[in-house]
C-alpha cells in the first residue's frame, strides 16, 4: 500500500508576512519553487501554474487562501491541465508565527488515489519526497533573504 502524506516542517528567519508572500506571489513562487516562472490567481478556485526549465509545466487550482496562516493548492501530477482528484495531489503550507520567524509545515496528500498502478504512486511519492526536502531548503533561505 503506497504511503499518502508527505509531511515536513522547517523553522525560518523572516515573520509570517513575508514567508507568505513567498509562498503565495507568483514572482517568488517561480524563484524558490519552480526556476522558470510561475503563475497565480491567489483565491479559492484560482489558476496556478509552475514553470521549470528542465521539467516543464505543472498545471494547479488554488485551493484554500487564509491570509498569513494557510495555502492550499492541488496540482497535477499527470494527464492534463485541469486537476482532479485521480491525476493530483494537495499541497498544504500551514504558517505559525515562532520565536520572531516562522514555523512552516507542508503536507502533500493524494498519491494513493492517483490513477496509475502502485509502482508510479510510489514513485510519485519518491520524487516529491525528495523534492520538498530541496525545495524547503530553497524557500527558507529565499525567505531569510528576499524583501517580500
Amino acid at each position: 500500500m503506497v504511503t499518502d502524506r508527505i509531511e515536513r516542517e522547517i523553522a525560518i528567519a523572516a515573520p509570517p508576512q513575508r514567508v507568505w508572500e513567498v509562498v503565495t506571489r507568483a514572482e517568488h513562487l517561480g524563484a524558490w519553487l519552480g526556476d522558470a516562472g510561475a503563475e497565480i490567481d491567489l483565491r479559492p478556485g484560482g489558476r496556478l501554474v509552475l514553470h521549470w526549465k528542465d521539467h516543464g509545466t505543472a498545471h494547479g487550482r488554488v485551493e484554500t487562501v487564509e491570509a498569513y496562516s494557510t495555502f492550499a493548492f492541488r496540482w497535477v501530477t499527470f494527464g492534463g491541465d485541469e486537476p482532479t482528484d485521480d491525476n493530483s495531489t494537495l499541497v498544504e503550507f500551514t504558517l505559525t508565527p515562532q520565536d520572531g520567524g516562522t514555523r512552516l509545515r507542508v503536507v502533500e496528500t493524494g498519491f494513493a488515489g492517483l490513477a496509475v498502478a502502485p509502482d508510479q504512486q510510489e514513485k510519485h511519492l519518491g520524487e516529491n519526497t525528495e523534492g520538498w526536502r530541496l525545495k524547503l531548503d530553497e524557500l527558507r533561505t529565499y525567505s531569510e533573504s528576499v524583501h517580500a
